[in-house]
């Protein structure tokens, strides 16, 4: 029996940025000056996804929760853990509503409310040591395949499973992979879509850096059942964490034969490189991603030919999301059965979402498909900041849509969200409050859909900007009366008449905005003011 402590540390982005490291050291330095080094193991984590409540440490196996942690505060936890030792109240979480201090973890409503697979072992293993993704069944699922399923019944297993693609279109990944398998040709490629470009979207870039070897396993996979032998990770040059712990992790896999040539003494041979993005968010679409690969500008190209039959070098290419790939392993693991018991009838598994804006309690989640907004924002995110009304939720990042008051007990799922007018998307969710203008909000995703538009679309380059500017004229006081109208059009005009995704869902802030806060462009072109009192409306550069 083991009766060794360990002691978690959170040193995902959002942890090193506010100090996690420091107070590593610090508790390091300190549990080997009481002796506690052959009892107590500190281990570096991944986010714990309470990323508002960081530097966090959690002591286990008690699932003790410290928040909020100083690395003055190292001599006092170590400490702690001698016999005899308290648990330190002015360290742990209280709860906002009741001021009540809560010891353990899993008591605490954020990590309560959830249902975690994907972000299981984020926050609870050291993402730079393959043997501690070992030690919880990593690489089990990679073993089974080779040894014990054919590749039709890996795509079998993930077509009952009814997982659907996390990047954004929720198409179903069972048809993807077969497509990719049924297409002749002496070369493939896996490719795994890392280039995160959503504003106050990390969810990503945070599996990466806290389980890297999930996303390997989900690839190697990949690459078995259709029969590639390259695999590439497309990440964005702003993600340097996630990128080191991916080197680490394929160099940590190469070494324990879970990469290269004759894969666990079997025939198959895959590698995987990591390729660099320079941050263009339209090259989170496929083709133009693929065109980004090949040396050329991040360009999408018109489908079909889809990248399953024509893809990279003109060879079948499967694409897939970072959550789609770390989610094969636990299908192959626990079951499709397992993975279909959560979610809706049409939308499997479960969400991964950023949960950021007005919100008490902002971090990473993963919810099951079907939840509610409401239960998302208020029970897990603790309500609104300050105690303000909520005004509108808005999904999908710069191509989702904003939801108002009486959609909050509409459950969250890929059809759902499509009839609001919104998208799942990659996972951003970003939450507005009383003080939020929803013209404001609109003109700002556009002028980033604007500055991002590869320019390619004659409606989406000039489209964008000609919304832009309609709505920063509404906002600045300048507003006419067919304006409305003529924003309803231009956002038809885009969406009909753009070749890629970013074209096609540009309009969706100005849609849903206008769809459900109609009345506050009424008050900027009609009354002149702002009725949140956010636009200056005689200051074109507000």
């Amino acid at each position: 029996m083991n009766d060794q402590r360990s002691i978690l540390i959170g040193l995902g982005t959002c942890g090193i940025s506010v100090g996690a490291e420091e107070v590593f050291s610090s508790l390091e330095k300190e549990i080997k000056g009481l002796n506690l080094s052959e009892s107590i193991q500190i281990k570096r984590t991944g986010c714990h996804g309470f990323c508002q409540q960081e530097p966090i440490v959690v002591i286990e196996p008690e699932g003790i929760l410290y928040t909020k942690v100083k690395p003055d505060n190292a001599v006092e936890i170590a400490q702690s853990l001698l016999p005899g030792g308290r648990i330190l109240e002015h360290l742990l979480y209280r709860h906002p509503a009741t001021d009540e201090s809560i010891s353990c973890y899993c008591d605490v409503p954020f990590y309560s409310k959830q249902k975690r697979a994907i972000l299981n072992n984020c926050g609870r293993i050291d993402p730079e040591d393959i043997h501690d993704y070992l030690s919880t069944g990593g690489y089990g699922a990679l073993r089974k395949v080779l040894y014990e399923m054919t590749p039709d019944q890996v795509i079998k297993e993930i077509e009952k499973s009814g997982l659907r693609g996390l990047g954004g279109a929720g198409f179903p990944t069972a048809l993807k992979w077969a497509t990719c398998k049924r297409s002749q040709s002496d070369e493939k490629y896996v490719i795994c879509n890392a280039d995160e470009g959503d504003p106050g979207a990390f969810q990503d870039r945070s599996v990466m850096e806290g389980t890297p070897h999930s996303v390997l396993e989900g690839m190697i996979i990949a690459g078995y059942t259709i029969g590639a032998k390259n695999g590439i990770i497309y990440v964005r040059a702003e993600y340097p964490l996630a990128i080191k712990r991916l080197k680490i992790a394929i160099e940590q896999a190469k070494k324990e034969g879970f990469l290269g040539r004759g894969i666990l003494d079997s025939e198959f041979d895959f590698q995987i490189e990591i390729f660099q993005g320079a941050g263009a968010f339209v090259c989170g679409e496929e083709t133009a991603l693929i065109a980004s690969i090949e040396g050329y500008r991040g360009i999408p190209r018109i489908k079909p030919p889809f990248p399953a039959r024509n893809g990279l070098w003109g060879k079948p290419t499967l694409i897939n999301n970072v959550k789609t790939y770390a989610n094969i392993p636990l299908i192959i693991n626990n079951g499709a059965e397992w993975f279909a018991s959560r979610g809706t009838e049409k939308s499997k598994g479960t969400a991964v979402f950023s949960l950021t804006g007005k919100v008490a309690n902002c971090g990473l989640i993963e919810v099951p498909m079907g939840i509610t907004l409401r239960e998302i924002i208020y029970d897990i995110g603790g309500g609104i900041l300050g105690g303000k009304a909520f005004k509108a939720v808005q999904t999908g990042g710069p191509s989702g849509g904003c939801l108002p008051e009486n959609l909050l007990d509409m459950p969250v799922d890929f059809d759902s969200l499509a009839l609001a007018g919104s998208i799942m998307g990659s996972g951003g969710m970003v939450v507005m409050d009383e003080d939020t203008c929803m013209v404001d909000v609109a003109r700002y995703f556009i002028d980033f859909t604007k500055r991002e538009s590869c320019g390619q679309c004659i409606p989406c380059r000039l489209g964008t900007k000609q919304m832009f500017d309609i709505l920063n004229n509404i906002a600045t006081g300048k507003g006419r009366p067919e304006d409305i109208n003529l924003l309803q059009e231009l956002s038809e005009s885009v969406r009909q008449g753009s070749l890629c995704g970013l074209g096609k869902t540009a309009p969706n802030p100005v849609l849903t905005t206008l769809r459900y806060f109609r009345n506050e462009y009424e008050a900027h072109i009609f009354e002149k003011r702002c009725p949140a009192r956010v636009c200056s409306m005689n200051n074109p550069e507000k």
